[in-house]
């Protein structure tokens, strides 16, 4: 089986990818048994695009370390007596099972078995449609509606719509059921197969919802969707840039949201990351060189071999306070920002101590669509801080439970953290 090694060229240490693991829903379980000030919010969310299993919010990221080559079977270094019991074993339940086996799925079983007796949780297989869905989110857009949809005992529900969507001009709203999609009846599927339904659809279509014990059937179009990923707001001269993950565009969003806020005279910014598990490592980077002055370390990564060094290399900075709002399902690429703004800039940490989510990744595409991911690194911070298992302590402490449908209002930690920023 060939192997073809997925390539992201942009920055000069070969562009990185953080993606999202599926640890981190038990992991925050353990913390908030141990630390009861963080909430989180834990409903599987699946936008529709053919968002398979994906939790949105509250799963970890892995940074990803990638290159173009491909392995074949010449260049195997194991035992290829080994192989050959693999092979046996694999023709046996083909030909001998009682029952009809998916061979497709026996695959999947096995590799993902293989990568499992590792022991390293970021190290595992996605298969094809884990990695599309994955991919599709972190490119930042997509072909759908646009909204977020979650499975409930009364069906799949509505759980957002984005602004200026397809779904938002067509009038589906927050807490509706969908029952049909076309002519097709949806009322006992699972998110996964109604998205899959919406994506496959060409133009316009009709969905039926349930609302109030009433029936709507709305005409919308399907097209292609930017997700958003960067809000903002300007408390009396403290700016406010919320990022809930790092797509493909939010680089763009954020450096969109921030000369909106500096051409209203802003004294100082506060970033918030919190329930942010990952995203495209560069657009982390991108954003951080906004702020950090030219040569200055962004991060490192560290092998086996060597430890090297990723330095700002653009002309911009920037000179007014930053603070960096955190909690424990902060992760990877939100640690890497917040770190490389702390050492590298002097930003102030506020709130709680974030994930600790250290190692780097590697990701190989295999040729059935699936991906295999396997920790090679660490990664550091500007001043050679190792971070995993530990994670970034704050400077100022906020405590306080935090959910992403808080309005500012209500939000304690961030009006501490405004507050502090003053």
């Amino acid at each position: 089986m060939k192997i073809k090694h997925n390539h992201f060229n942009k920055s000069k240490i070969c562009d990185k990818l953080i993606t999202i693991g599926d640890n981190m829903k038990e992991e925050i379980k353990k913390k908030k048994k141990k630390n009861n000030k963080a909430t989180f919010n834990l409903l599987e969310v699946i936008v529709i695009i053919v968002m398979t299993s994906l939790i949105v919010g509250v799963s970890t990221g892995i940074v990803v370390y990638n290159n173009y080559y491909e392995i074949d079977k010449k260049n195997n270094k194991g035992n290829t007596n080994y192989i050959k019991e693999i092979e046996a074993a694999y023709n046996n339940i083909l030909n001998s099972y009682v029952e009809k086996v998916d061979e497709s799925e026996l695959t999947n079983a096995a590799i993902k078995g293989m990568y499992s007796y590792l022991g390293d949780p970021y190290t595992s297989y996605l298969d094809k449609d884990s990695t599309t869905n994955l991919m599709d989110r972190l490119n930042g857009e997509y072909k759908g509606i646009g909204v977020e949809i979650t499975s409930t005992e009364s069906g799949t529900m509505v759980m957002t719509v984005f602004d200026g969507s397809p779904a938002s001009k067509a009038g589906i709203m927050v807490g509706d059921i969908i029952t049909k999609v076309a002519d097709n009846d949806v009322q006992n599927s699972t998110p996964s197969v109604v998205s899959n339904l919406i994506k496959s659809t060409n133009g316009t279509t009709t969905i039926e919802v349930l609302r109030g014990g009433v029936y709507k059937t709305l005409e919308i179009n399907v097209e292609k969707v930017s997700i958003p990923s960067v809000s903002s707001n300007n408390f009396d001269g403290v700016g406010y840039i919320k990022i809930t993950t790092f797509s493909n565009n939010t680089y763009e969003q954020f450096k969109t949201a921030l000369s909106s806020l500096e051409k209203e005279n802003i004294d100082s910014l506060v970033i918030d990351v919190r329930n942010n598990g990952g995203g495209f490592l560069n657009a982390a980077v991108d954003i951080a060189e906004l702020f950090i002055e030219k040569g200055k370390n962004v991060y490192g990564l560290e092998t086996k071999e060597k430890t090297e060094y990723y330095k700002d290399s653009t002309k911009e900075s920037r000179k007014y306070k930053v603070g960096i709002l955190l909690n424990s399902a902060s992760a990877s690429a939100s640690e890497i920002l917040a770190a490389a703004l702390k050492e590298s800039y002097g930003a102030t940490l506020l709130g709680l101590t974030s994930y600790g989510k250290g190692t780097v990744q590697e990701t190989s595409e295999l040729e059935t669509g699936g991906m295999i991911k396997y920790t090679t690194a660490y990664w550091l911070t500007p001043n050679g801080n190792k971070i995993n298992n530990v994670g970034l302590k704050p400077d100022v402490e906020i405590t306080g439970d935090y959910n992403d449908d808080m309005d500012y209002e209500s939000d304690t930690q961030l009006l501490t953290a405004i507050k502090n920023m003053k």
